[in-house]
């Protein structure tokens, strides 16, 4: 049998001390002239895809959604015709794909959802009959899979949102009679399931939300204050939250935050036809100050200490921008596209010490470019689509040294990609659809020795797939 060897995969170190704000990055050659070099300890092994169990048998689809890594076993929910319910897989290793347990359909029909990791276990939102919507915890196995505590008693159910890890333990959002939706921790019991704070005292609640964790240690998150207020919290985990930063809640947003060493990074603006965007900023909690505004604020990703985005200002399209959180260190990095159209980078991931993403220079359509944060720097990774067309790179995910991508080509439509971080090492997996019909991969992520992702082939409906992947070495020695 033909053997697989490992892609390589080389990502220079950047040499030297910090720059000053006006300062330019290493160059992209003066990078690659370092002597120093980071190579993956992972690899995929071919590029044959494995479908796993036709969870919706024939044409129907599963829909796998809400993929986590679990305890060497990959969760997720999945609609086998008779409902979403909480499944498990491991991949191409061990004993398969199974449901975990059946959970029967509460008030509302809503199927579970929201699944995050926290230490050994999954947490995630499902409902039953006697209880509603509200919390459980899985270590998927049946027996480990229960009710973490009826939050809201009976059927009404609490509706546990934007459940997030912090310090080991799950905070979320979450309702009660008495005060309304508020910030929740739980450590999987019942006793250690409760209100963290009562933001506004009283039933309304303010519904917190994008929770987020800092650098400095801090955790952040968005709330709702009496419907007049969107408000950027900051806590230590426990009671005591502090505001930051607050907009009118009729037509104002903030979204978008991001950490960047200890600071945060986030967007305000306003809803309407002549809308501002600011990127603004908090070190350590200090209160913000406004960095620069926009037409539009873009994808947000860090990279060596920089927060990089794509942003559209009043004189050029969307282009990419970097900040090194002072006004005068905030300045596009490169005009890929000049004139008043612009680029409109998008799916911007960080892998190792580059930046990829999708944009369009207007030559060669929206393709796969590479930045390590210069002018020099940022270049067409790849032309995967000759012509104008572009392949439209979607699905931009990092793991372990390795970006996983769909791209659209001609005569093989959307179909999944990998890439080492060479040119020579960028390459479509074997067709999982073939011809030009596509089979749209998404979800990408690594549990175990693979990599699973959501696709669709010529006599299946959407299901789970597996690429082997693993450490460096181990593909040969299975083979």
């Amino acid at each position: 049998m033909r053997r697989w060897r490992p892609f390589s995969v080389v990502l220079a170190l950047l040499a030297g001390c910090s720059p000053t704000p006006s300062d330019e990055p290493p160059s992209w050659e003066e990078e690659a002239s370092t002597s120093s070099q980071e190579v993956s300890s992972w690899a995929p092994c071919g590029r044959t895809a494995v479908a796993l169990k036709d969870i919706a048998p024939g044409a129907a689809s599963s829909e796998p959604e809400d993929l986590v890594h679990g305890d060497r076993l990959l969760l997720f929910t999945a609609d086998d015709g008779a409902g979403r319910e909480l499944w498990k897989s491991s991949g191409t290793q061990g004993k398969g794909t199974a449901l975990v347990k059946y959970i029967p359909s509460g008030p509302t029909g809503m199927a579970p959802s929201e699944l995050v990791r926290v230490g050994d276990r999954i947490f995630f939102a499902a409902e039953d009959p006697e209880h509603g919507r509200e919390l459980w915890v899985s270590d998927g196995t049946f027996k480990g899979t229960h009710l973490v505590k009826d939050i809201w008693p009976g059927e009404t159910g609490s509706f546990p949102r934007s459940l997030f890890e912090f310090k080991g333990l799950l905070y979320f959002a979450a309702g009660d009679p008495d005060h309304g939706r508020e910030l929740w921790r739980s450590d999987g019991t019942p006793a250690g399931t409760f209100l963290v704070e009562d933001l506004e005292p009283g039933p309304e609640g303010t519904s917190p939300y994008s929770l987020t964790r800092g650098g400095d240690g801090s955790l952040y998150f968005l709330i709702a204050s009496q419907e007049l207020f969107l408000k950027l919290m900051r806590s230590d985990g426990g009671p005591g939250a502090v505001e930051l930063r607050r907009v009118p809640a009729s037509g104002g947003m903030i979204e978008k935050l991001t950490p960047v060493g200890k600071r945060l990074f986030f967007v305000t603006g306003a809803a309407h036809d002549d809308a501002m965007f600011d990127l603004e900023v908090t070190d350590r909690g200090r209160p913000p100050v406004s960095l620069g505004s926009f037409l539009e604020v873009g994808n947000l990703a860090e990279m060596g200490g920089r927060l990089f985005f794509s942003a559209e200002d009043e004189s050029s399209g969307g282009e990419l921008w970097r900040s090194d959180g002072t006004a005068m260190g905030t300045v596009r990095v490169k005009d890929i596209r000049p004139g008043s159209e612009g680029s409109s980078p998008s799916h911007l991931t960080v892998v190792g010490r580059r930046l990829f993403f999708s944009a369009d220079d207007g030559a060669s359509g929206r393709e796969l470019w590479v930045s390590n944060g210069s002018a020099s720097g940022t270049t067409l990774f790849a032309d995967l689509e000759r012509g104008g067309a572009g392949s439209s790179p979607e699905e931009l995910t990092a793991i372990e040294g390795h970006l996983f991508f769909s791209a659209e080509t001609a005569g093989h439509g959307r179909e999944p990609w990998v890439t080492d971080g060479t040119r020579s090492g960028t390459v479509a997996l074997e067709e999982l659809s073939a011809g030009p019909s596509s089979s749209n991969p998404g979800s990408f992520v690594r549990s175990g020795w693979d990599v699973f992702f959501a696709a669709e082939d010529d006599t299946h409906g959407r299901e789970l797939w597996a690429l082997p992947f693993q450490p460096w070495g181990r593909c040969d020695r299975d083979r």
